[in-house]
């Protein structure tokens, strides 16, 4: 069973700073692209940011460049998204996606195979 299970969410204000952690089941992190996706209501999904398998690439959307960094642990089976410097228009859920290797690092959501249920993320101002 292919499973990505995030934690991490909250309400917190602008300024403040969140992590984000997305554990995946071995057979779905191994070898696998992992990456974060946001939907902020009345809104389609958007990229946020992705990873390499071995983590040495990285992608992110333009909105949140400096200001979120996403990292994983293999040995943990984990990947992270730290955000920083959070502003209302953060506001959203934040998916967990996961993709196989060699798919690009920002590909559209049709792109990525596996979706966590997802966490809300609620920047008051």
């Amino acid at each position: 069973q292919v499973q990505l299970v995030e934690s991490g969410g909250g309400l917190v204000q602008a300024g403040d700073s969140l992590r984000l952690s997305c554990a995946a089941s071995r057979r779905t992190f191994s070898s696998n692209v992992m990456g974060w996706f946001r939907q902020a209501p009345g809104k389609e999904r958007e990229f946020v940011s992705g990873i390499s398998w071995s983590g040495g690439n990285t992608d992110y959307a333009d909105s949140v460049k400096g200001r979120f960094t996403i990292s994983r642990d293999n040995g943990k089976n984990t990947v992270y998204l730290q955000m920083n410097s959070l502003k209302p228009e953060d506001t959203a859920v934040y998916y967990c996606v996961a993709a196989p290797t060699g798919s690009p690092l920002n590909g559209p959501s049709t792109w990525w195979n596996y979706w966590g249920q997802g966490t809300q993320v609620t920047v008051s101002s």
